[in-house]
């Protein structure tokens, strides 16, 4: 007996319907991505371990998946090494490709290899699977899409304006309503620099950030166990206690701030970004939080997050100004800003939430019966003109029982069914019925492409 087939752990198949509503995702990004001129790339799903080693530090590294040398990938060993079992050093001998862990290293390597042909500022967008050898648990996968969008070579404030109102049109069009997180990586540095607690930027963040759960007393308690002293702590508790708009939670971060030339130019910078969206105007709310601090080793200016309101779920984008994108390649001093949607979790919270329009899941509009070959040359025409108008159509390849053919239309959930028999051939015309509620009416083909266009 045959093994049953299966995939590997952590990846996943996706059938058709599934497959309509992550393509509304990543069209939806991709149309929202070109609307503020961001161009598309792609690169290949294995880099070089070259490329990818030492990028993401040695956890990082240990979650690359490597691939094999083709032909014989044993002749660069010998006995000894393979008795060792120093698999570090008998995967540099055996594989010289990797697949990629993200979608920024690759980028990196891309803008480095095409500099001289690339216009600078370059807005990319890239939608492209990444893999990691990870342990796959609930939510987290060995294989899974990042939609990222990235704008370097310049350091002007307008590029992270113009991602924060990308965020906001992307999600409006979702019908998801969110909160989009602000903060600044120099204003955490300037309150670590403030209070000399500069190793204690992190736990301070997270004591912070269960401020609504725990209280004000239990984040000073928690903070003491994180070996602040007393001075430092209530160096903190204007912070703490921050309230009020962005603009007033600015006012009080400047006063702290006010020995501190990194963190006051990280409140001017936030003060600009946020200024100018009020200009604009969002649909969303952004929010000013101190206790956002991803990245705190990669990112150097603003960062963001953002939550959704109607579902309990983690960050569904991210991203944040870096320097020096390009260095870990030798060229040094490019600056850039990303944000990246988490693809996956916006298609749980469309799920949850029911969010899908119906037209992005419905792949056939109209289904034509096959009553026999007469029928079916009668109706072959009818359906060329109504797919040259936009309208999918299919018709039922073979002349089955009609119960067989309805069904078959209602398990695809084809909204339109056209019959065409002796009385519609007679009279140029074909009876549409209504699959959800059963009505019927004989119409021209042009009266048909209408009703269903409408």
């Amino acid at each position: 007996m045959a093994n049953k087939p299966s995939i590997p752990k952590g990846t996943r198949d996706f059938g058709p319907v599934e497959m309509s509503k992550r393509n509304y995702i990543f069209n939806t990004i991709r149309e929202v991505y070109a609307l503020y001129g961001f161009q598309q790339i792609e690169t290949p799903s294995m880099e070089t371990l070259q490329t990818l080693m030492g990028k993401y530090g040695e956890e990082g590294d240990k979650l690359l998946f490597k691939v094999l040398n083709s032909g014989d990938f044993l002749s660069k060993t010998d006995d000894r090494e393979l008795i060792e079992r120093n698999t570090l050093h008998l995967a540099a001998k055996l594989c010289e490709k990797g697949l990629r862990y993200d979608l920024t290293v690759p980028f990196a390597r891309y803008v480095v290899m095409h500099r001289e042909e690339l216009q600078m500022p370059f807005k990319r967008y890239q939608i492209q699977p990444v893999w990691r050898a990870d342990r796959p648990q609930k939510g987290r996968y060995r294989e899974f899409y990042q939609c990222d969008a990235d704008v370097v070579g310049s350091d002007s404030l307008l590029n992270e304006v113009e991602l924060m109102q990308i965020v906001d049109t992307v999600f409006s069009r979702f019908g998801i309503r969110v909160q989009i997180k602000i903060n600044n990586r120099k204003i955490l540095s300037g309150i670590a620099e403030v209070i000399g607690a500069a190793d204690k930027i992190v736990d301070i963040t997270v004591a912070i950030d269960k401020l609504d759960k725990i209280g004000i007393d239990n984040v000073n308690a928690e903070l003491r166990e994180d070996g602040l002293t007393e001075e430092q702590i209530a160096k903190l508790q204007p912070i703490i206690a921050m309230t009020g708009s962005n603009d007033d939670k600015l006012d009080t971060i400047a006063q702290v701030l006010a020995s501190s030339e990194t963190g006051l130019k990280g409140v001017d910078e936030l003060r600009f970004i946020l200024d100018t969206l009020k200009a604009v105007g969002l649909k969303n709310e952004m929010q000013l939080d101190l206790t956002l601090a991803r990245g705190l080793n990669y990112y150097t200016g603003a960062i963001f997050e953002v939550k959704a309101l109607d579902v309990q779920i983690g960050s569904i984008t991210g991203g944040g100004r870096y320097d020096n994108l390009t260095g870990i390649f030798g060229m040094p001093g490019l600056s850039g800003v990303g944000i990246s949607f988490g693809a996956d979790r916006i298609y749980d919270v469309l799920n949850q939430l029911d969010l899908y329009p119906r037209d992005s899941v419905t792949t056939t509009q109209l289904l034509f019966i096959n009553f026999g070959q007469k029928e079916t040359a009668y109706c072959l025409p009818i359906i060329n003109k109504v797919r040259a108008r936009g309208i999918r159509a299919e018709i039922f390849p073979d002349a089955a029982k009609m119960k067989k053919q309805l069904n078959y239309a209602n398990a695809k959930q084809i909204p339109f069914v056209a019959l065409a028999g002796e009385n519609e051939m007679a009279e140029g015309k074909v009876t549409l019925k209504d699959m959800e509620t059963g009505q019927q009416q004989m119409l021209t083909p042009e009266e048909l492409v209408e009703y269903i266009k409408d």
